[in-house]
């Protein structure tokens, strides 16, 4: 699946908390935030204009892993049951 790559994103319906170099942090409630993992480049501490394709998928992917991983040493969202 190919898909345009996410330089930013906009969820009209919940606040923005912050936007950072990679990530954009939403307030769900007094308990929860939705981190959007983006495909901006930084380096330096600078966006750089064109963002890479899928870099926000393969971060994801990578932070699951670790969360799943580490889940016996430390309880994270990877053992919450819906």
């Amino acid at each position: 699946m190919t898909s345009a790559p996410l330089f930013q994103s906009t969820l009209k319906s919940l606040p923005l908390a912050h936007r950072g170099k990679v990530r954009d942090i939403y307030t769900v409630d007094d308990k929860h935030l939705l981190i959007v993992t983006t495909d901006r480049l930084s380096a330096f501490d600078v966006i750089l204009p064109t963002p890479i394709p899928d870099k926000g998928r393969v971060l994801v992917a990578l932070s699951n892993f670790w969360f799943r991983r580490l889940s016996h040493i430390l309880p994270n969202h990877s053992k919450i049951q819906k």
